[in-house]
C-alpha cells in the first residue's frame, strides 16, 4: 500500500499555486540553510504568506520537505516513462532521458541540495517510497543503456546511469560562472561521453 500524501491537497488553482509558492520558498531556504535552521514563518515570509497559513497545505515542517523531494522525484520518474514508451531508437531515448536530467538538474539545485543534506531526516516510509521511485528511475536509464548496448551487464548499465546521475547532479555542489544553456551543452556532451565509454 502507498504511503498516505504528505499534503492535503489543493483544490483550487489559487490553492495549488499558493502551495507552489510555499515549496519553492522553502527549496530556496533550506538549500542555503539546512533544514532545521529554517522555521514555518520562515519558509510563510518568503512564499508571501503567514506562518500559520502553510498548515493549510501541509500537516508538519517534515511533510514540506517531503513534498519538495518528491515533487521533483515523481517528475523525473514521469519524463523517463514518457520517453521509454515514445523515443524511437536507442539512440533517441538516452538523448532524451540525457536532455530532460541536464534540465532537471540546471533548474532545481535547490531540491537537490536539499535532497542531498536532508535525505535521512525524512520520516521513513517516505523515505523508503522516495528510494523505489529512484530505483524505479534507474532501471528506464538502465533499458535505455541496455538497448543501445546490448553486450553490457545490467550491473553495468545500472552502474553507467548513477554515474551519470552524480555527474549532472554536482551543478549542485558549485557555482559555476558558465551560463546554464552553455552549461547544459557541456554537461549534455559529457553525460554522452560517459555514456559511450562505459565497459
Amino acid at each position: 500500500m502507498s504511503p498516505r500524501p504528505a499534503a492535503p491537497p489543493a483544490v483550487t488553482p489559487r490553492g495549488r499555486l499558493r502551495r507552489q509558492r510555499i515549496l519553492d520558498a522553502a527549496a530556496d531556504l533550506v538549500a542555503a540553510r539546512g533544514f532545521h535552521a529554517v522555521g514555518v514563518a520562515d519558509i510563510g515570509a518568503a512564499a508571501g504568506v503567514t506562518g500559520p497559513a502553510i498548515y493549510r497545505h501541509f500537516r508538519t515542517k517534515d511533510d514540506v520537505l517531503v513534498a519538495l523531494v518528491e515533487r521533483v522525484v515523481d517528475e523525473l520518474l514521469d519524463g523517463a516513462r514518457t520517453v521509454q514508451r515514445t523515443a524511437a531508437d536507442p539512440d533517441a531515448a538516452l538523448a532524451a532521458l540525457i536532455r530532460a536530467h541536464v534540465d532537471f538538474a540546471l533548474g532545481e539545485r535547490p531540491i537537490i541540495a536539499v535532497y542531498d543534506q536532508e535525505a535521512n531526516h525524512l520520516p521513513p516510509d517516505q523515505r523508503r517510497r522516495l528510494r523505489r521511485q529512484q530505483r524505479l528511475y534507474t532501471e528506464l536509464w538502465a533499458d535505455a543503456i541496455a538497448r543501445r548496448w546490448p553486450d553490457r551487464t545490467r550491473d553495468t548499465a545500472r552502474a553507467s546511469a548513477h554515474a551519470v546521475f552524480g555527474l549532472l547532479n554536482s551543478v549542485a555542489d558549485y557555482h559555476a560562472p558558465i551560463p546554464d544553456p552553455d552549461l547544459g551543452a557541456l554537461l549534455t556532451r559529457m553525460a554522452a561521453a560517459s555514456l559511450a565509454a562505459g565497459l
